[in-house]
């Protein structure tokens, strides 16, 4: 599936860890309102009953605004919502992911170098998350990938590549340039005292 570079403009990567009694979903609502293009479900430590169940509260959001969910490395969970996937180096195959998925689910795989971004775009990725662009607290065995890898990752293939690691409010403009659609953020969002003002704030900046 093609999908607009403009969906990946500000990524919104879930993180339970800051909900401070607010719901999941309620969080997600927020950054919606305030311009997040899309919506990715992150969940290592629920079951996956509680996991669809949560999974499918955001969708329901999300179609309000009209934003596609991703589900983080559940394809069981991913098929039973007819939603999007993302996969990891380490997760299910990209190839096996697309035989299951279909044709018109938007799949995407993290890579960090440009051999791991035309494997994942010859198996039937429709977008790469390419870092850690930064350090990051939030994934600490994901590798540093230099500026410099970066473009050369979105100059390589031609679907979209979204940034991902350690991207703050104050460092993503410093990425224009390189050639990414955008940037996946967790912490700059869901960890913001004002998560609608700083996907607001994210969403002006171009790359």
């Amino acid at each position: 599936m093609n999908i607009s570079p403009s969906l990946l403009h500000v990524y919104a990567v879930t993180d339970r860890q800051w909900l401070h009694g607010q719901t999941l979903d309620f969080q997600v609502r927020q950054v919606l309102e305030g311009g997040a293009t899309l919506v990715q479900v992150r969940e290592k430590c629920l079951g996956d009953r509680d996991f669809l169940e949560e999974a499918r509260q955001i969708q329901a959001t999300c179609r309000e605004f009209g934003v596609p969910l991703i589900i983080n490395d559940n394809v069981e969970v991913a098929l039973a919502l007819g939603a999007g996937l993302h996969v990891g180096q380490s997760d299910t195959a990209c190839r096996e992911a697309r035989k299951r998925l279909g044709d018109q689910a938007i799949l995407g795989v993290s890579c960090a170098t440009v051999q791991e971004a035309k494997d994942a775009q010859e198996a039937g990725a429709d977008y790469l998350g390419v870092g850690a662009v930064f350090p990051t607290s939030t994934k600490l065995d994901a590798d540093w990938v230099k500026r410099e890898t970066l473009q050369e990752i979105c100059q390589a293939v031609s679907i979209p590549v979204v940034a991902i690691g350690g991207i703050t409010l104050n460092n993503a403009a410093t990425l224009a340039g390189t050639g990414i659609a955008g940037v996946a953020v967790v912490s700059a969002l869901f960890a913001a005292q004002d998560p609608r003002a700083a996907a607001a704030s994210l969403a002006k900046i171009q790359y």
